[in-house]
């Protein structure tokens, strides 16, 4: 049985948020890959939607602390728990205060987008890579879920890539549908920016809206998965590009075969 370790990092998660396919996939092929024999951990935000009583969620004391860098300023980083009923599986929550407390995802209850998305998005990415960090705990894959994760790629090849917790790690990021068409300020690049990253690798993001992240992730990741969803033309269009640059891209279908796809891709980048 192999005993690769799996970091999943994704927008949400079953049982405790849903609102796209991404809740469901992250509840499903984390199990599957464990009962395979696969070590896995998981990471998703803590938006205020979800009820921490409810859903038993605690405070890992020993993981909070950190202060996470989004342009000049810096945000404390909380991190909680909870476990995956009938399943042995913890789920790993990166909160802060003031990205995570209101009571909403993306967009507020006039479906306004949240105007700091951008920065929620940095503040998890980060959280998530430090957090692995000060767990001590080497993952060989990494996988990221949706475009709040598409900077994960990017900090894994520039400025994690010589920390001895990711040196080996490979990743893969998975694009979902969306139709947002926010554009966020123009400060993005600096507040994305860490050690050993300039505005040249950030090309992609030179437009500021949620496809540029989904740029990043598709640049950076060594694997690229498409659903098997219907996409915004704008995503057919990134597709199609990453196509002719030859850029690793795999279709896996959401069906009896999708836990087999993926145990066999993950062995693969593994080796």
């Amino acid at each position: 049985m192999s005993k690769l370790r799996i970091l999943y990092a994704a927008t949400e998660i079953l049982p405790f948020l849903q609102t796209t396919k991404v809740a469901e996939f992250l509840n499903t092929l984390p199990q599957s890959m464990q009962e395979r024999g696969m070590e896995i951990r998981i990471f998703v935000p803590k938006f205020g939607i979800i009820n921490e009583r409810k859903n038993r969620l605690h405070e890992v004391v020993r993981l909070s602390g950190i202060n996470i860098a989004v342009g000049d300023d810096e945000k404390p980083l909380v991190i909680k728990v909870a476990s995956i009923p009938n399943a042995k599986l913890q789920v790993y929550f990166i909160d802060n205060e003031d990205y995570f407390q209101r009571k909403s995802v993306f967009v507020d209850k006039n479906n306004n987008f949240h105007q700091d998305n951008d920065e929620r998005a940095i503040f998890f990415c980060k959280g998530v890579l430090e957090t692995v960090k000060k767990l001590g705990w080497q993952p060989d894959i990494v996988h990221c879920n949706d475009w709040m994760t598409g900077l994960i790629p990017l900090y894994l090849k520039t400025t994690y890539k010589k920390d001895p917790i990711f040196k080996d790690s490979k990743s893969i990021f998975t694009v979902y549908n969306h139709e947002y068409k926010h554009k966020f300020d123009g400060d993005l690049l600096e507040k994305v920016k860490m050690l050993d990253i300039d505005n040249s690798m950030l090309a992609s993001l030179q437009e500021a809206d949620l496809d540029s992240f989904i740029k990043v992730g598709m640049e950076y990741a060594d694997s690229v998965i498409k659903t098997n969803e219907n996409f915004s033309e704008n995503i057919d269009a990134l597709f199609n590009k990453f196509v002719e640059t030859n850029k690793n891209i795999n279709t896996i279908s959401a069906d009896d075969n999708l836990c087999d796809s993926y145990f066999n891709l993950y062995n693969e980048l593994s080796r």
